[in-house]
């Protein structure tokens, strides 16, 4: 049965008008991206067959071109248009923390953070600048690595809060294994990081662990 034909209050366009785009599941809002199904299944039909023949939606999202365009009723003009959504998420994401206002909720950054390093295939660390009233300064990659690790210099880091006039500090790195535990390594350069910031009076506020699942907070876990 096509969607015209369903009862209104159950086409994804009008739940979504009338319930809130929360209200839908993972196959309702890609149908709606998709707009149109193939020969002899809704878009809700095909967005179903699509996530489970991807694994998934975040494998869907984050496929490459090839894979992306190979699927059936898929290809590169909606691979483009994905990429398109996904980068103005982002960037709404980033405009969020950048209005001017003081960073009073802790999920606003963890969403931030977790856009821009969770899917990376390689380590990186990352930290958002902050002023004295906890606004957004600046964002910057301070050290991109391997599989296995990236090199972070206490040194380089107090020259970017300096460049910055940074007051505090969230640092942020991914795991590309997927694992949010913190290892001993991380927690020692965050101490000697913690240090070096501490002479010229710059506050490290938190260390996120990004990965799979929610990250882990060095503040939450009372390491900071």
């Amino acid at each position: 049965m096509a969607i015209r034909d369903w009862p209104q209050a159950e086409r994804p366009r009008e739940k979504l008008l009338s319930r809130g785009a929360g209200a839908l599941s993972d196959a309702e809002l890609l149908a709606i991206f998709l707009r149109t199904g193939v020969a002899g299944k809704s878009a809700v039909d095909l967005a179903r067959e699509l996530i489970g023949a991807f694994g998934g939606l975040r494998p869907l999202l984050d496929a490459d071109l090839k894979r992306f365009s190979a699927a059936h009723g898929l290809g590169a003009a909606k691979y483009a248009q994905l990429q398109a959504v996904l980068e103005l998420a982002r960037r709404h994401l980033a405009e969020t923390l950048q209005r001017g206002e003081g960073l009073n909720d802790p999920m606003a950054a963890e969403r931030y953070l977790r856009a821009r390093l969770r899917d990376l295939d390689h380590e990186v660390f990352a930290a958002l600048f902050l002023d004295a009233q906890h606004r957004v300064l600046a964002f910057e990659v301070l050290a991109s690595g391997t599989l296995d690790g990236a090199a972070v210099y206490p040194r380089e880091v107090v020259k970017a809060a300096i460049r910055h006039r940074a007051a505090a500090l969230i640092f942020a790195h991914n795991h590309p294994s997927g694992s949010v535990e913190p290892s001993a390594a991380d927690r020692a350069l965050t101490e000697r990081l913690r240090q070096a910031l501490a002479t010229i009076d710059v506050r490290v506020l938190d260390h996120l662990v990004i990965g799979e699942g929610p990250p882990a907070s060095f503040a939450a876990r009372g390491w900071l």
